[in-house]
């Protein structure tokens, strides 16, 4: 199935695609991002306790073009939440981002609808590869790879973001 224009423009504006390599000296600027704590509970009887994460928010079209691009680590119980005006089909990729994530897709009622492990690309600056959400999403969730599993935390599992 081909991947519809919308989507790959969506992942370009959505993902870091400023299209603008880091400046000679390193990597551009720190943007300006909103901060919050972010609670993720497992679904059902027997699943592991709640999570919590620090995360830096990105809810302009500015700081979700950046995302997490030039950083060398993330701290574990770290992330970054992606914030949309609507939901929709959202696709991410790895454009100037050098360490390995996974991202969870988040709907409008807050529960995940995907998540999804994202490799570093061999050339960073050319990406190859898109990560489309299964289902539509209004928010995304980018953490260290292996998060998730780490902390059996799986599609359906309940978000809830407290702004700082």
């Amino acid at each position: 199935m081909r991947t519809p224009l919308a989507v790959i423009l969506a992942a370009v504006l959505a993902a870091g695609a400023s299209g603008a390599a880091p400046p000679p000296g390193g990597p551009p600027p720190a943007l300006p991002l909103g901060r919050g704590t972010l609670v993720i509970c497992p679904e059902g009887p027997g699943t592991p306790k709640c999570v919590t994460l620090r995360v830096e928010i990105a809810e302009t079209s500015e700081a979700r073009a950046r995302g997490l691009m030039f950083r060398t680590s993330l701290d574990e119980f770290s992330g970054m939440l992606f914030i949309f005006e609507q939901t929709t089909l959202l696709s991410f990729w790895m454009k100037n981002t050098l360490i390995p994530l996974s991202i969870a897709f988040i709907d409008e009622g807050w529960r995940i609808v995907d998540i999804q492990d994202m490799a570093v690309e061999r050339d960073p600056n050319t990406p190859q590869r898109f990560y489309p959400a299964v289902r539509p999403a209004r928010y995304a969730l980018e953490v260290n790879l292996g998060f998730f599993a780490r902390h059996g935390i799986g599609v359906r599992a309940r978000v809830t973001l407290t702004r700082q």
